[in-house]
């Protein structure tokens, strides 16, 4: 086994050389030159739209390059499609999942493949299930796709090109979805794969995963190829300076707002699911306006159930959602309908009912494509999503939309040929700043927003950052489910932990610790009511 490791160490797997891609007048890939080692682990990284998802595409076939070449093993190989990536052992895990859902795992993998005579589907399982005990992937071979986890669907796609003899592995934003845990385990599965000799890449803008699991580190700005560094010799500083072209602060503020006043008071808040299990269990806290309240637990312990009730896309079994208008000396004061200032009812009330006194729900689903945009529509089109049925008449003003759409790329760099150019073209992190561009552009008094930089890169998530702290000094109260806990710590004036859909405890961002928070998370911490320690 050694001597075969040492053997695929000693050769370069695949080098990428002078790889141009355009769409029309943009430069996808300018002249990129890049090396893919065997037993080792590549990190891709780049701001959103610097060209990485263009490069690994070229590589697996599904698009074909202007000019470059691609040699494997210093031979030159011609890849026209995916067929041909996968006949040279390369395969490529996609952020979205190209699944069947009626279909069985099994069925799945097999898919496609081009056998002569009846496939054998238990053979094909028998094959699956060897490939989960080599690699330590947890996986039923006969399991309906519909009822497996985001991050089984995930293994399904890895388990696919392994399958097919892959021997090349590019993961587009493997984590973006996953759990602390579930993203401990992949990388587990990785550094098994890494072990047999698998070359791997992986497209990510978590610095501290590329430095936990990476030998080297590629960098691409702008479509160029800047350089490769071994993790060992460098640093996330450093990395974000290569990836930007200048020292970028990754420190981040946490501003005083001139105003603090009550805007939402949540009381014995309960939901189920379809099943009739809770959701949330008689959650009470205050949010206010002129701080940002993050939101923090395992995943699954009711952060995008509470979002959801407070707007209105959840029924609520008991409890009450008062709301209370901005301070009137505020900079939001005045642009919503007026409400009582003993407080406004919103349980029972529907989405639209709730968005009229400006609360705005920013939900970053783990389907970007799915429930927060619409792929085939433009940027212009889906701004409207948000206003149309506010004119009159059978005709719609395309004006505001676009000039709307226009500031949205200005401001938050998002890369894209045009207003006009579809948004399932965009990279996924420019998809995720559409998205939240759009609503905090809506102007609310309340913003809630889940997982705001999922998949963007760091300069990006800064610049997120700077939005929402903009938000709270108008005053608005902002509510922010996060999953890295150091960005909650450092932007945050208070935090929520909820725990199994309960609330196990309220602290200040400003002097608690990350373990504090973590024992909270797992009920350890002795499960103060909401409010001990606000």
């Amino acid at each position: 086994m050694q001597e075969r490791m040492t053997a695929l160490e000693s050769h370069c797997k695949i080098e990428l050389v002078n790889v141009t891609k355009r769409f029309g007048k943009v430069i996808a890939n300018d002249s990129v030159n890049l090396t893919i080692e065997g037993g080792k682990v590549l990190c891709l990284l780049g701001e959103n739209g610097s060209g990485k998802t263009t490069l690994m595409n070229v590589l697996s076939g599904i698009y074909m390059p202007e000019q470059g070449h691609i040699l494997k093993n210093g031979v030159e190989i011609q890849i026209r499609s995916p067929k041909d990536a996968f006949a040279n052992g390369i395969g490529m895990i996609h952020q979205h999942f190209k699944l069947v859902d009626v279909l069985t795992v099994t069925e799945n993998i097999i898919l496609g493949l081009n056998e002569k005579g009846k496939l054998n589907i238990r053979a094909a399982a028998q094959k699956i299930d060897d490939i989960c005990k080599k690699y330590g992937f947890d996986l039923d071979p006969m399991a309906k796709m519909y009822d497996l986890s985001v991050s089984q669907k995930q293994t399904v796609e890895i388990v696919k090109v392994l399958f097919r003899g892959a021997e090349i592995l590019t993961l587009d934003e493997p984590t973006a979805v996953l759990t602390p845990q579930e993203t401990d385990r992949l990388f587990q599965v990785v550094r098994n794969m890494r072990a047999d000799g698998k070359a791997i890449v992986i497209i990510t803008h978590k610095l501290h995963e590329v430095m936990a699991l990476s030998d080297r580190v590629a960098v691409l700005r702008k479509g160029k190829y800047i350089g490769t560094v071994h993790t060992a010799d460098t640093d996330p500083q450093k990395l974000t300076e290569m990836m930007v072209g200048r020292a970028v602060s990754l420190n981040i503020d946490r501003p005083e707002a001139k105003y603090r006043d009550l805007r939402l008071e949540v009381k014995g808040l309960t939901c189920r699911d379809h099943e009739g299990v809770k959701t949330l269990d008689d959650v009470s806290f205050q949010a206010f306006g002129g701080e940002i309240l993050g939101i923090a637990g395992i995943a699954g312990s009711g952060q995008k159930e509470l979002l959801e009730a407070i707007a209105g896309l959840q029924a609520a079994e008991a409890g009450s959602v008062l709301y209370y208008p901005p301070h009137p000396n505020s900079d939001i004061a005045g642009y919503h309908v007026p409400v009582d200032r003993d407080g406004e009812e919103l349980v029972g009330k529907t989405p639209m009912q709730i968005r009229r006194v400006g609360v705005s729900l920013a939900f970053v689903p783990e389907d970007r494509l799915g429930m927060g945009l619409v792929a085939g529509m433009d940027m212009v089109d889906n701004m409207m999503l948000k206003t149309y049925r506010e004119h009159k008449g059978p005709f719609v003003d395309r004006k505001a939309p676009r000039a709307l759409a226009q500031r949205l790329i200005d401001e938050l760099e998002i890369v894209t040929p045009g207003v006009g150019t579809p948004v399932r073209r965009l990279s996924g992190g420019n998809v995720q700043k559409v998205l939240v561009g759009r609503e905090i552009d809506s102007t609310p008094t309340v913003l809630m927003t889940a997982y705001p930089v999922r998949g963007l890169d760091i300069n990006s998530s800064y610049t997120i950052y700077g939005l929402l702290n903009q938000q709270k000094m108008k005053g608005v109260a902002v509510l922010l489910v996060g999953e890295d806990l150091d960005v909650l710590l450092e932007l945050c004036d208070r935090i929520l932990v909820l725990c199994g859909g309960k609330v196990s405890g309220i602290v200040d961002g400003r002097n608690t610790t990350k373990e504090e928070v973590g024992l909270y998370m797992t009920h350890v911490g002795g499960g103060k009511e909401a409010g001990e320690r606000a």
